[in-house]
This record gives structure tokens, C-alpha cells and sequence, in this order.
């Protein structure tokens, strides 16, 4: 058994308290980022549709689109986790590592394979590859062990 003293007791209140208000905030800083990120994929269609010849994307303008689109998808996923983590004071591990593997497919997407050396694009396949093992053993657990809680039990 435990003794606690009533003034941590407070004191850990307080902290849990400041945490859940940043995260709040947080929260409605990263619906600022996601309505911008709309924006931004919106403009850029624009620019690339409005400029000559009118109406035609190359190769580039659809990957360029494409990463935009994953800014943003990915910025709804951390949203997500700001939002579980209020809800349910825990580390959600599968949205988490769902959210790593969007950004590391964006990452795919996005790269320039003539810029880059051999060893940069084996790494970020690596990471790929070692993310997507990681989330498929967090998919196949039983969903109680998903999340881990950040309290302890008393």
C-alpha cells in the first residue's frame, strides 16, 4: 500500500490539468493548420490548372498535388490523436504508428529518385518496411493492449 501525500495528489492535478488545456489548445491549433492546409492544396490546384497549358497536370504538378493532399491527411491524423488523448488519457500505438506510416508513404511519394543517393532510399524503405511490421503486430494484438495507459493504477 502507498502512502500519498495530499499535496502531490494536488500537485499531479494540477499538472494533468495544464496538459489537458495545451493539448486543447493544441487541438484547436491544428484545425487552424488543417483549414490552411486545405487551402493551400486548393490554391495549388488552381495554380496548376491556371497555368498554360491551361487544365493539363504534368507528372510533377500530380505528385506535388499529392503530397499536399497527405500534409493535410496527416495533420487530420494528428488530430485524431489529440483528440483520443482527451478522450481517453492513453497512447493509442496503432493510430500512432498509422499516422507514421501516412507520413513515410507521403515521404515515397514525394521523392525526387534522380536527386537522391542509393542509401537514403534504401533507409526510407527500411523505416517503411519496419513501421509497416510494427503496426501489423500492433493490429493483430488483442485491442486491450492497443494503448497504454499513462496512469498507473493505485
Amino acid at each position: 500500500m502507498k502512502l500519498v501525500n495530499k499535496d502531490d495528489d494536488r500537485f499531479l492535478w494540477l499538472l494533468k490539468q495544464i496538459i489537458h488545456l495545451c493539448l486543447k489548445a493544441l487541438g484547436l491549433l491544428m484545425i487552424i493548420v488543417i483549414i490552411a492546409g486545405v487551402v493551400d492544396v486548393a490554391w495549388t490546384l488552381y495554380q496548376r490548372f491556371a497555368a498554360q497549358p491551361r487544365f493539363i497536370l504534368t507528372m510533377n504538378d500530380i505528385l506535388l498535388t499529392f503530397g499536399a493532399f497527405m500534409v493535410v491527411l496527416i495533420a487530420i491524423e494528428i488530430f485524431q490523436n489529440i483528440i483520443l488523448y482527451l478522450r481517453d488519457d492513453v497512447i493509442h500505438v496503432k493510430i500512432v504508428l498509422a499516422t507514421a506510416l501516412m507520413a513515410i508513404a507521403r515521404k515515397v511519394i514525394i521523392l525526387d529518385y534522380d536527386e537522391l543517393e542509393a542509401m537514403y532510399i534504401f533507409a526510407t524503405g527500411v523505416v517503411l518496411v519496419a513501421t509497416g511490421i510494427a503496426y501489423w503486430f500492433v493490429h493483430k494484438l488483442p485491442s486491450k493492449s492497443q494503448s497504454e495507459p499513462l496512469d498507473e493504477p493505485e
